[in-house]
C-alpha cells in the first residue's frame, strides 16, 4: 500500500488535527446549535454533512482542483460571498426564530435529518477556510516529488475524520444534555440565540477578509 503514510507521519498528522478540531469554527458552531435546539440526532445530522464536506475537499485537493480555484480571483471572491452569505442567513435564522429551546419549538420546529445533514455540508464546502486549510496543511505531511502523493493525500485527509470525531462528537452529547436546562430559562435561551447569530455574523466577516496564499 504505496499510498498509505508512514506511522511518524499519521501521528504528526493525528496530534495537528486533534489541535485543529478543538479550534472554534462555523462547523462546530453549527452542530452544538443544532444540538441544543433540535437535538442529538439533528446535531450528528449536521456534523456527518460536514464531514462530507472534508471528503469532497480532500478529493478536490488530492486532483488539484482546489489550487485552481484558489488561484482563481474572481472564482475565490465568488466562494467568499457565498459563504459569508450563508452564515449571515444561519444568523438571521437564529434570531427570527428565537427561543428555540424551548419545548415547543423543540417538538414542533425540528428539520429533517436530511436537512441538518445539507446544513452541514453547505456550510463546509462554502468556506474558503477550509479550503485555504487543506490546501496549505495536507502538503506539510506529503514530499511534493512522491510519485504517490495524491493517494496519500486523499489517505491523510481520510483519516482527518476519524481523528476528529473524538473532539466533535462529544460536544454534540454534551449540547443535548445542557438543552434541558436552557428550555427552563427562556432569557437564556434568547440570549444564547444572538450568542449563535453574533457567532456566525463574525465568522462571515472572517470569511471575507480571507487571503488566497
Amino acid at each position: 500500500m504505496d499510498f498509505v503514510p508512514d506511522t511518524t507521519t499519521i501521528l504528526q498528522f493525528a496530534i495537528a488535527t486533534f489541535v485543529l478540531a478543538i479550534t472554534p469554527g462555523p462547523d462546530m458552531t453549527l452542530f452544538v446549535g443544532r444540538a441544543l435546539s433540535q437535538g442529538r440526532a439533528a446535531g450528528f445530522a449536521c456534523m456527518f454533512g460536514a464531514m462530507t464536506g472534508i471528503l469532497i475537499h480532500t478529493s478536490l485537493v488530492a486532483l488539484g482542483l482546489s489550487a485552481l480555484l484558489v488561484a482563481s480571483p474572481t472564482a475565490f471572491l465568488a466562494l467568499k460571498i457565498f459563504g459569508a452569505g450563508y452564515l449571515v442567513w444561519l444568523a438571521w435564522q437564529a434570531i427570527r426564530h428565537g427561543s428555540a429551546f424551548n419545548p415547543e419549538a423543540r417538538a414542533g420546529g425540528k428539520s429533517s435529518l436530511l436537512k441538518n445533514w445539507a446544513t452541514g455540508l453547505g456550510i463546509n464546502l462554502l468556506n474558503p477556510k477550509i479550503i485555504l486549510f487543506f490546501m496549505t496543511f495536507l502538503p506539510q505531511f506529503v514530499s511534493p516529488s512522491d510519485p504517490d502523493a495524491p493517494g496519500k493525500l486523499f489517505f491523510l485527509g481520510l483519516l482527518f475524520i476519524p481523528f476528529s470525531l473524538p473532539v466533535v462528537a462529544p460536544m454534540v452529547i454534551a449540547a443535548d444534555k445542557f438543552a434541558g436546562l436552557l428550555r427552563k430559562s427562556p432569557k437564556v435561551t434568547r440570549l444564547v440565540d444572538y450568542l449563535f447569530a453574533g457567532v456566525f455574523s463574525a465568522f462571515a466577516l472572517k470569511i471575507l477578509t480571507a487571503q488566497a496564499r
